[in-house]
Order: C-alpha cells, then sequence, then structure tokens
C-alpha cells in the first residue's frame, strides 16, 4: 500500500502539514485523532478525563489497527508510539515520517496542553514528555523530516513542499 504516515509531538503540524501534503500528492487524508473522536463522540479532553490515559491509548491503538487504505496522508495522534502492534501494522501500511520539531517550537505552539488532549501522566512535564517520545518516533519512523531549516523555523507551506520533494 502506498500511504503516507505522520508521527511527532503534539503541535508538530501533523494534521496542518498532512493536508497539504495529501493535496501536493493527490492523496487522501485521515487524522486519528478525529477518529477516535467520532467513535467516542466526544473530544480527546473529554476521554482522557472521564476515562483515563490507559483507556485512550487502548482505544487509540484499536483504530490505527483498523486502519487500511491506500494513497492516503495518516496524521496520527503523538501518543500513537506507544503501541509496538499499532506502529508496525502502520509501517506496513507505508512510509513512516517522524515530523522533528525542537522542544524550544513545541513548547511554544503548544499553549493549550490541559485542553489539548494530550495523553500524559499526572506529574509529567512537556519536556519529560519530549524526551520520553522522541526516541520511540525515531524508532518507528522510516523517515525523519527536520521542520527547521539551519535552525529557522519554515511555515507548513514550505515544510509540505519540503516533504513532498523527499517523499518523490
Amino acid at each position: 500500500m502506498e500511504n503516507v504516515i505522520l508521527i511527532g509531538m503534539p503541535a508538530s503540524g501533523k494534521s496542518t502539514l498532512g493536508v497539504l501534503l495529501a493535496k501536493m500528492l493527490g492523496y487522501d487524508f485521515i487524522d486519528t485523532d478525529l477518529l477516535i473522536q467520532k467513535a467516542e463522540g466526544k473530544h480527546l479532553q473529554d476521554i482522557l478525563n472521564e476515562k483515563g490515559a490507559a483507556y485512550f491509548k487502548k482505544k487509540e491503538a484499536a483504530i490505527l489497527c483498523g486502519l487500511c487504505c491506500d494513497r492516503t496522508v495518516i496524521a496520527t495522534g503523538g501518543s500513537a508510539v506507544y503501541d509496538e502492534t499499532a506502529m508496525a501494522h502502520l509501517q506496513a501500511l507505508g512510509k513512516v515520517v517522524y515530523l522533528y520539531v525542537p522542544f524550544s517550537a513545541v513548547e511554544e505552539r503548544l499553549q493549550n496542553l490541559a485542553t489539548r488532549g494530550v495523553v500524559m501522566e499526572k506529574g509529567t512535564t512537556l519536556r519529560t514528555l519530549y524526551e520520553e517520545r522522541a526516541p520511540l518516533y525515531e524508532k518507528y519512523a522510516h523517515l525523519t523530516f527536520d521542520e527547521t531549516e539551519n535552525g529557522k523555523a519554515r511555515t507548513m507551506a514550505e515544510n509540505a513542499s519540503a516533504l513532498y520533494e523527499c517523499l518523490r
């Protein structure tokens, strides 16, 4: 199957960049966070508040493992990498791309941590979460795409064009 699967930290641009990339490639687009919300009939943060992180991760893994598509850009939730089976399924579906952004950019972009629906245990800081997940993103990625150029941030449109060229 010919798909592009985007993984990375919350606020790394998976959804926004994913839509732009899908248009450039002529592919469909799926945002797995929206699939979770639709299946549960609730916002991500409400699911986390009411049912907890363990339930959320299980639900996310089930949705990821159920994906069957072709010529699709898939934007995953930042916590997708916690389930090995789900990640093996995504790797089999296509090219997994880690959207790398430095911690400072994530910190700047992620202003609504308490309401965004980010899977994190109580007492975990954003820095700890970043340090915990970065090796997992690297482990599962076929390609790491740095959203900066010589340390300077690019726009999402510039990143979509640059990633499109990397994938060609």
